[in-house]
């Protein structure tokens, strides 16, 4: 009789740690899932304020050159102006 309680308690806990387990791996696996989907989305955010950020740096460039552009004529139509 000691021998089928005991084996009882045996299947008991082993059924209920294979049960703990799961429930664990499940969470784990939406977490990783989750961490996954954030790094994502953060990677495809970087990418877009990066796209950004050139095209701001090549606006202010060309806004540059063209600045630089009219200062130069500005200085070669004052000297025109004097001769």
């Amino acid at each position: 009789m000691k021998k089928i309680i005991v084996a009882f308690a045996f299947l008991f806990t082993l059924s209920t740690v294979f049960t703990g387990c799961r429930d664990e791996k499940k969470a784990d696996e939406q977490v990783e899932e989750t961490m996954d989907s954030v790094g994502e989305d953060i990677e495809e955010s970087a990418e877009t304020v990066e796209e950004a950020v050139e095209e701001t740096a090549e606006d202010v460039e060309e806004a540059a050159e063209e600045a630089a552009e009219d200062v130069e004529d500005a200085v070669d139509d004052a000297t025109d102006d004097n001769q």
